[in-house]
Protein backbone atom coordinates (compact mmCIF):
# COMPACT_ATOMS: atom_id res chain seq x y z
CA UNK A 1 0.00 0.00 0.00
CA UNK A 2 3.22 2.21 0.80
CA UNK A 3 4.32 2.04 -2.61
CA UNK A 4 1.17 2.52 -4.43
CA UNK A 5 0.40 5.59 -2.11
CA UNK A 6 3.33 7.11 -2.78
CA UNK A 7 3.11 6.85 -6.87
CA UNK A 8 0.40 8.54 -6.52
CA UNK A 9 1.70 11.58 -4.23
CA UNK A 10 5.29 11.42 -4.90
CA UNK A 11 7.27 9.31 -6.90
CA UNK A 12 5.41 8.65 -10.13
CA UNK A 13 6.35 5.80 -12.06
CA UNK A 14 9.54 4.42 -10.03
CA UNK A 15 6.82 3.14 -7.03
CA UNK A 16 4.05 2.22 -9.03
CA UNK A 17 5.56 -0.55 -11.55
CA UNK A 18 6.88 -2.48 -7.97
CA UNK A 19 3.55 -1.22 -6.22
CA UNK A 20 1.77 -3.58 -8.93
CA UNK A 21 4.42 -6.62 -9.33
CA UNK A 22 4.67 -6.80 -5.47
CA UNK A 23 0.86 -6.59 -5.36
CA UNK A 24 -0.22 -8.97 -8.01
CA UNK A 25 2.75 -11.62 -6.28
CA UNK A 26 0.89 -11.20 -2.42
CA UNK A 27 -2.06 -11.76 -3.60
CA UNK A 28 -1.42 -14.93 -5.47
CA UNK A 29 0.71 -16.07 -2.28
CA UNK A 30 -2.45 -14.96 0.05
CA UNK A 31 -4.65 -17.52 -2.11
CA UNK A 32 -1.97 -20.46 -1.93
CA UNK A 33 -2.16 -20.29 1.61
CA UNK A 34 1.37 -18.85 1.66
CA UNK A 35 0.81 -15.28 3.21
CA UNK A 36 -2.22 -14.16 6.12
CA UNK A 37 -4.93 -12.94 4.16
CA UNK A 38 -5.64 -10.51 6.35
CA UNK A 39 -3.75 -7.96 4.58
CA UNK A 40 -5.62 -8.21 1.20
CA UNK A 41 -8.06 -5.61 1.26
CA UNK A 42 -4.68 -3.22 1.53
CA UNK A 43 -2.60 -4.97 -0.53
CA UNK A 44 -5.38 -4.90 -3.52
CA UNK A 45 -5.78 -1.39 -2.46
CA UNK A 46 -1.85 -0.78 -3.04
CA UNK A 47 -1.77 -2.47 -6.47
CA UNK A 48 -4.79 -0.22 -7.86
CA UNK A 49 -2.66 2.68 -6.76
CA UNK A 50 0.26 1.21 -8.26
CA UNK A 51 -1.93 0.58 -11.31
CA UNK A 52 -3.38 3.81 -11.74
CA UNK A 53 0.04 5.73 -11.46
CA UNK A 54 1.24 3.89 -14.09
CA UNK A 55 -1.59 4.43 -16.50
CA UNK A 56 -1.67 8.15 -15.32
CA UNK A 57 2.13 8.65 -16.50
CA UNK A 58 1.66 6.66 -19.91
CA UNK A 59 -1.40 8.84 -20.84
CA UNK A 60 0.74 12.04 -19.62
CA UNK A 61 3.75 11.03 -21.95
CA UNK A 62 1.62 10.59 -24.59
CA UNK A 63 0.43 13.92 -24.32
CA UNK A 64 3.72 15.48 -23.88
CA UNK A 65 4.79 13.44 -27.41
CA UNK A 66 1.91 14.79 -28.67
CA UNK A 67 2.31 18.32 -27.51
CA UNK A 68 5.91 18.35 -28.73
CA UNK A 69 4.78 16.59 -31.88
CA UNK A 70 2.42 19.34 -32.88
CA UNK A 71 4.55 22.01 -32.01
CA UNK A 72 7.13 20.81 -34.10
CA UNK A 73 4.44 20.30 -37.15
CA UNK A 74 3.02 23.80 -36.55
CA UNK A 75 6.06 26.27 -35.94
CA UNK A 76 4.68 29.62 -34.97
CA UNK A 77 4.73 32.64 -37.35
Amino acid sequence: MTLGILSLVLCGIFTAVPAWIMGNSDLKAMAAGTMDPSGRPLTNAGRICGMISTILTIVGLVVVIILIALRIALPSR
